[in-house]
């Protein structure tokens, strides 16, 4: 399998056509190919799949709901954002060192770049399933980029460096998929614990989900955890068994 087919590009509720339709013809243009959306807006979607020089990435490109699917077996994911004084405990890189490092990932891993809606950028909860933030360097009037060139960007740079790859090597990780699901078991356990409450709770799930993906677990330490986590599940629901 080529690197770039190691690459997915999520775009999180996208609501123009055109910015649908320019995000798949810069992946074309630069050779990416595998284009998931999560909950776009349906009319748009459909428009932006008669776009002339899109049809191939967008007849292709998989529609969810659900974030984790679309990341699925990506063991690296990567948000793109300019934040905008948003302050995040996230680790965040600029484009031509981010693009580097996540560039050396696709020689033997798979990876997602994440982009937000057009309007508002990724929301917290978006942000929460990257391991890292890579920014594309603006003006600081105006730092925020249209959907369809910050991909464009950010597939570019990446062409670029298709020639000179750093010898990066990283342990295997879990991917994506498998984070959310020890976070689907571990999230009734803390809650049934008297560990989480019903107030904050979005924001302690997000604090919970980056948790998990900086552990970085290899995929066999992945399966030891779900495991004590699924026996832990198992105990708590049947208290008087042996």
């Amino acid at each position: 399998m080529e690197w770039k087919q190691r690459l997915r590009i999520v775009l999180m509720r996208p609501r123009n056509a055109l910015n649908i339709g320019a995000a798949a013809r810069a992946m074309f243009n630069f050779g990416f190919d595998d284009l998931w959306l999560v909950d776009p807006y349906e009319p748009a979607f459909r428009r932006a799949k008669s776009a002339m020089g899109a049809a191939r990435v967008l007849e292709q490109a998989h529609v969810t709901s659900d974030p984790a699917e679309a990341l699925g077996e990506a063991t690296l994911v990567v948000a793109s954002s300019a934040l905008q004084g948003r302050s995040t405990d996230i680790v965040q890189r600029e484009l031509a060192p981010g693009g580097t490092v996540l560039r050396s990932h696709l020689e033997a891993g798979r990876a997602a770049l994440l982009f937000g809606p057009e309007k508002t950028g990724l929301s917290r909860e978006d942000l929460s399933f990257a391991d890292w933030i890579v920014t594309i360097p603006t003006n600081p009037s105006c730092p925020s980029m249209n959907l369809g060139q910050a991909v464009a960007v950010c597939c570019y740079e990446l062409a670029q460096q298709s020639r000179a790859v750093p010898e990066l090597k990283t342990p295997a990780t879990i991917p994506a998929e498998q984070r959310a699901r020890i976070l689907d078991v571990l999230l009734p356990i803390l809650s049934d614990s008297g560990f989480l409450f019903d107030e904050g709770l979005e924001a302690q799930t997000q604090k919970l989900r980056r948790w998990v993906g900086r552990l970085r677990l290899a995929p066999r330490d992945g399966q030891l955890f779900l495991g004590i986590l699924r026996q832990i599940r198992w105990r708590l629901d049947h208290p008087g068994e042996p």
